[in-house]
């Protein structure tokens, strides 16, 4: 029954991160994009901080070592990897199968970024092959004109990519600094910070203001989607898998997202999966295998066990 219920909650969490993408582009019709992304992050953070003083032992950080750890996940997982993306998924040409498949790169730039940073990590020449054939994978995708490099695909792809980088630089930076901060606290007042310098960027942006919003019935959906089923609730299953499936289970929740971003983009926004979307996502899965084949070596044999139980 356990097994069950994780392979219900993988799903589930594939689900509702992969359908994420296509609520932020019904939400970007309505809300400036950085705008969107900090009222997102309000929300969802005033209700992670609810959680966290219900359910971890500490629900405020203390000492420099954890404030740190907390400004580092603000700063780089929360409020860069966001305003890169919502500014990223603005441009028509970068739909939500698109941002989905760019953001599944952030395991392997991870694993790159920890090989290059931390000092028990060690790059192979598997590693730099994964880390490259990922980094092509992107390139298919983005489809450049050599000619024009600067084009809307092209920016609004470069952008996700950063978002992506942002998130998994944060990732590797947050396991360099020596805090014991209980995880639903970490995330908590990294949320609530990284909506702060995320209103503080859009106030920055003159193309942002409160004013340009619109609450239609749509608007507050997406909103409420994305605060609350993909932020509060997502992390809390996330949070759950984790533990039960270990970092290299969970990680592949980044390359069943795209299925789903795919299909809610082309049932509910008309958007079309073309071949180079297909073929940079399997470049980039391909990638990801290549860096992680030792660890999922390892986990292949506890795999087929769980299955034959079932």
């Amino acid at each position: 029954m356990t097994n069950y219920r994780n392979v219900a909650l993988f799903v589930a969490l594939a689900a509702v991160w992969g359908s994420a993408f296509m609520a932020i582009k019904v939400g970007l019709e309505y809300f400036p994009p950085v705008l969107f992304a900090a009222i997102r992050y309000d929300i969802a953070g005033v209700l992670m901080l609810g959680y966290a003083a219900y359910a971890a032992d500490r629900w405020r950080p203390r000492g420099r070592g954890e404030w740190t750890l907390v400004l580092v996940g603000a700063s780089l997982m929360i409020a860069g990897y966001h305003a890169f993306l919502f500014v990223g998924e603005g441009y028509d040409s970068v739909t939500s199968a698109v941002a989905a498949v760019v953001v599944s790169l952030s395991p392997v730039l991870t694993t790159g970024f920890a090989r290059a940073l931390l000092p028990s990590e060690r790059l192979t020449p598997a590693g730099i092959a994964g880390l490259l054939l990922g980094l092509v994978g992107v390139v298919v995708l983005s489809n450049p004109d050599p000619n024009n490099l600067v084009t809307s695909s092209v920016v609004g792809k470069s952008l996700v990519f950063a978002a992506a980088g942002s998130f998994a630089l944060g990732s590797v930076l947050t396991r360099r600094i020596d805090a014991e901060l209980p995880i639903e606290t970490m995330e908590a007042w990294s949320m609530v910070l990284g909506a702060v310098m995320m209103h503080a960027v859009s106030v920055a942006r003159p193309s942002e203001s409160f004013a340009a919003v619109r609450w239609t019935p749509e608007a507050i959906g997406a909103m409420a989607y994305l605060s609350i089923a993909a932020s509060a609730l997502g992390f809390l299953v996330y949070f759950d898998l984790l533990e039960r499936l270990g970092p290299i289970e969970i990680n592949l929740v980044s390359y069943v997202a795209p299925v789903f971003a795919a299909v809610s983009g082309w049932w509910f926004l008309g958007e079309v999966i073309d071949l180079t979307t297909v073929g940079g996502f399997l470049i980039i899965f391909a990638g990801f295998c290549l860096m992680k084949r030792e660890a999922l070596a390892r986990e292949l044999p506890k795999l087929r066990a769980a299955v034959s139980r079932q």
